[in-house]
């Protein structure tokens, strides 16, 4: 956990793949309890935190966190209208040779808690939420195969996130033929059975709450499918 902005109403830090935001089991680190005792340590009280946005606990990258109610009022306006800008890396297994360099994706997907899963359903199913992404294919390379399999191929891809749903571009990607690299969830294929899947929330955009100002950060993923320097 990297805090690489803070002030008197945000901060913003980048998560690192595997930790949960927030954790409902008692003992278990969260982003959110870490972030809490770091400030109290520092100033002395107990402080405010808001979350008006989560990243998947597999997913690394950036997040912003209220300081203030007000601050956490104004960020969780933006998230709703769209003024917070997400964006994400993902290496991607393409399941056919030839795949659109950019695209968007709406589909109506379908949360099922009992096995922590999402999927793709038709739009008039109980339950089903609209789920909206872009895509745009930055570069693609051949990954040797293990003995006696054929090469893969695979495939980096920006992703701008409109809606904000349950897995969302893990089921998404895959159910456009291009499953996330180390998604045993969604994913298919040999290359790519790692620990976390290949996504990170590298861009985030958003309006400061009491500056009015546009702020804009971003990082380098660094999940073991990525190529180097994430592009």
């Amino acid at each position: 956990m990297e805090i690489v902005f803070e002030d008197s109403q945000v901060l913003v830090c980048r998560k690192e793949a595997g930790l949960a935001v927030q954790s409902g089991r008692v003992g278990a680190p969260d982003l959110v309890s870490m972030l809490k005792n770091r400030l109290w340590e520092r100033e002395g009280k107990e402080p405010y935190l808001g979350v008006v946005h989560r990243l998947d606990q597999p997913v690394e990258g950036l997040l912003v966190f209220a300081k203030t109610k007000k601050a956490a009022a104004s960020l969780s306006a933006q998230v709703q209208d769209g003024r917070m800008v997400k964006q994400y890396l993902a290496v991607t297994l393409p399941e056919k040779e030839e795949i659109p360099i950019q695209g968007r994706l709406e589909d109506w997907l379908l949360q099922d808690r009992a096995s922590n899963s999402s999927r793709i359903v038709p739009k008039e199913t109980r339950g089903a939420r609209k789920a909206v992404l872009e895509y745009r294919i930055l570069k693609t390379w051949n990954v040797p195969g293990g003995e006696g399999e054929k090469e893969s191929r695979a495939a980096l891809a920006q992703i701008r996130l409109f809606t904000g749903r349950h897995h969302q571009i893990r089921v998404q990607m895959a159910g456009a033929g291009m499953p996330l690299a180390g998604d045993r969830k969604y994913g298919s294929g040999n290359f790519g059975k790692g620990d976390f899947p290949a996504l990170c929330a590298w861009s985030l955009a958003f309006i400061h709450p009491g500056t009015g100002k546009e702020m804009a950060f971003q990082c380098r993923p660094e999940g073991r499918y990525f190529p180097a320097g994430g592009a």
